[in-house]
């Protein structure tokens, strides 16, 4: 046994990813008895949680002794990675912090956009590292478990075609999706003095005003030297008036143009000194020796003045031969396509950018142009142009520190192709599928609950409403053998008359029927189990160490012996490997047999993340399947039509009348929201209590309060 101790509020980092600062992590363990499974210990400060009033939750408390991994996955990037920004930039992973805004994709109609995301957590880690090579220069160094979207969906790094590693994997049959970078991709371009001239001359010979006169009355004749450059993009003007300051040159700013319906207000720079403006000039000449700086800088300055990128396509718009003619010669110097379009009636000509976000996104990344309302990709579809095929995936031989994060859309852009985040343990239990499988287990465990819950529940104020356990995680999975904290979590109800219902799929629940029994003797108890595929081969593949039907089917047995009626959830009923009428009919007849009361039915949600992960379970293990899940989960849906669950209905309720059970639909609009019935007999008759939603529970029936 390895025990890793922590002093508290101490940094430690080889704690759980997001935990190195959790002061309440008292010591992080691994046991032969768990194998592959790491226990974080923490002190909680709270245990009673009040789900928020705009859930659809039917239930109002919960308590998680718990928590499944949030970031135990091994899906990680080098940190020298680019990913995209929601303003357009692109920074490397390794700089990045929770709550950026970045960019991720979503399937809205008939394809994949790319939307605004945010960054929820981020860890480092360590793993041998793979680099993939692109057909268009694009390279990426990521860990094997790492996953890309190609044309054919999620594929990890490495993988195999048959055995314990079998899993979709890259080959060089693949395309990624995005844009890709090509080769010597870096996050921002250097402004150097090359690069400063090179703006400033596209800059202000393409939005400025310089004004040499003279202004004679009555008295005598003045000189007038004029400066001013008016924006409403006060990025660009900040970096002009910036870069001006750099050569020795101040102005001063004042308002220009205040907003109308049409117009943002316009701030400008200006200075009517003869020496200024005259330096002014000498820094917009053309040089005769144009490095490759002052090319980036001069198409960021003229972009920033004059372009548009308007339903992503990028131009450059001026009258001035010589301007349009260095904005070419600019694009030539870094490759980038394009065309000068025929002038339009007012004799205003266009450089066009060829190649699309492609073409588009590298002039971003090599000219860092500053006002990045231009640069946004958002709402844009997600159409590869790039030659992205795979070329290589070579093992670099050697383990190294790399950087992930969560985000709130499951992906990001990465190097410019579209790459998946960790998965979190929920998204895995909600599709009752244990996490070992598919990344290291990772168990919070609340060690204090018991106590803190006792504490909260001698307050005052509480109003012992009833309060539901398993919604989150399963209060009854294998941690609690070694940690029994659902013996004190049950006293502290119990004490304090508190009515609470427990939800699991764990056989460990039998343990602990004594005190349930007992406990049902002063307060309301409901117990439920969670039985989804009764079927064992493909139970095995589905959900990988969890206690089998029939295992579950003793536990509500011995639970009905005990005096309980408990509910069996049979869901989710997956379409096409166990919504047969024989299946469901097996289903509920082993059911039955097991004493249990009623049954809560449903059809397979598939919620983001767990979407994705599944399709490539099916495409995997039922190929033949995929379409028609495509059809009945098409883009972004996460429920099975309307449609299929009336039909499940009609196939279910009949057979349920056959086998003698009370059961519903979960999503049974004729029955109140409010209660549940048949979760629980061992009950006290009591008063009629009103939770804070307005939900009603007769402590009489036998229903329980979710």
């Amino acid at each position: 046994m390895r025990w890793q101790g922590q002093e508290l509020g101490v940094p430690d980092a080889a704690a759980l990813p997001g935990l190195e600062h959790l002061n309440g992590l008292v010591q992080s363990v691994t046991t032969p008895e768990f194998a592959e499974m790491t226990f974080h210990e923490v002190l909680c400060k709270s245990a009673l949680n009040h789900v928020p009033g705009a859930s659809a939750m039917p239930f109002d408390w919960t308590v998680n002794p718990y928590r499944g991994c949030s970031h135990a996955c091994t899906y990680c990037l080098s940190p020298d990675a680019l990913v995209l920004c929601a303003d357009g930039r692109q920074r490397r992973i390794d700089e990045l912090t929770i709550g950026a805004e970045i960019v991720g994709t979503e399937k809205v109609g008939d394809y994949r956009r790319y939307v605004r995301a945010a960054v929820q957590a981020k860890w480092t880690t360590r793993k041998r590292a793979y680099r993939v090579t692109l057909a268009d220069g694009t390279e990426i160094v990521a860990s094997g478990d790492h996953r890309f979207l190609t044309e054919r969906g999620w594929k990890h790094v490495t993988g195999a075609m048959a055995g314990r590693d079998q899993r979709p994997y890259l080959t060089t049959s693949n395309r990624l999706m995005g844009f890709g970078v090509g080769a010597g991709a870096t996050s921002s371009p250097a402004m150097d003095a090359g690069y400063r001239r090179g703006y400033l001359t596209g800059m202000i010979r393409g939005d400025a005003m310089i004004f040499h006169g003279e202004y004679s009355d009555d008295r005598r004749t003045r000189a007038i030297h004029r400066f001013r450059l008016a924006l409403a993009d006060t990025e660009a003007l900040d970096r002009t008036r910036s870069m001006l300051a750099e050569e020795g040159i101040v102005t001063n700013t004042r308002p220009f143009a205040a907003a109308t319906a049409s117009r943002h207000p316009m701030t400008a720079i200006h200075t009517a000194r003869r020496d200024r403006v005259e330096h002014i000039e000498s820094l917009i000449i053309v040089p005769d020796m144009r490095p490759p700086s002052w090319h980036a800088g001069f198409l960021a300055g003229i972009f920033d003045a004059e372009g548009s990128c308007s339903r992503g396509i990028l131009r450059i718009s001026n009258k001035d031969p010589e301007i349009l003619h260095l904005t070419s010669e600019a694009l030539e110097v870094f490759d980038i396509p394009h065309v000068v379009e025929p002038p339009r009636t007012n004799g205003v000509r266009s450089v066009r950018v060829k190649g699309g976000l492609p073409s588009r996104q590298r002039m971003f990344d090599i000219t860092g142009p500053a006002v990045t309302r231009k640069l946004s990709v958002i709402g844009t579809a997600v159409k590869t142009v790039s030659d992205l095929r795979v070329v290589s995936v070579e093992d670099l031989g050697y383990d190294m520190d790399m950087v992930d994060i969560t985000t709130s859309t499951g992906d990001f852009v990465a190097n410019g192709v579209i790459s998946h985040n960790c998965f979190a343990r929920g998204t895995h239990e909600y599709l009752e599928l244990d996490a070992g499988r598919d990344f290291d287990s990772q168990i919070i465990v609340k060690i204090n609950v018991a106590d803190v819950l006792r504490r909260e529940l001698a307050r005052p104020s509480w109003a012992r409403e009833p309060v539901m356990l398993g919604t989150n995680t399963d209060p009854y999975q294998r941690a609690e053998g070694r940690y029994r904290l659902m013996p004190g979590i049950v006293s502290a109800l119990t004490d304090s008359g508190t009515p609470f219902s427990i939800l699991t799929k764990g056989t460990l629940l039998r343990r602990d029927l004594p005190m349930l029994t007992e406990a049902a003797a002063s307060v309301r108890v409901s117990l439920a189990m969670s039985i989804a595929v009764f079927d064992d081969s493909l139970q095995k593949l589905i959900e990988p160490g969890t206690p089998s039907a029939a295992a579950r089917l003793e536990t509500v047995r011995a639970a009905t012996d005990a005096g309980f009626s408990v509910t069996v959830f049979l869901m989710p009923i997956i379409p096409h490997l166990t919504d047969s009428i024989a299946m469901i009919d097996d289903a509920l007849r082993r059911i039955k047999e097991a004493g249990a009361a009623r049954v809560v039915f449903g059809a397979l949600h598939l919620r983001p993340g767990a979407k994705g992960w599944f399709l490539q379970w099916l495409e995997r293990e039922h190929p033949e399947l995929l379409s028609s899940y495509r059809g009945l989960y098409p883009g972004a849906s996460t429920t099975a039509p309307k449609p299929y669950r009336a039909w499940l209905s009609k196939r279910v309720r009949p057979l349920l009348r056959v086998h003698g059970l009370d059961g519903h639909a979960e999503d049974d609009s004729a029955r109140p929201r409010s209660v549940v019935p048949g979760l629980a007999s061992r009950s006290v008759a009591s008063q009629i209590r009103t939770t804070s939603r307005g939900r009603v529970a007769a402590a009489g029936d036998t229903g329980m309060l979710f």
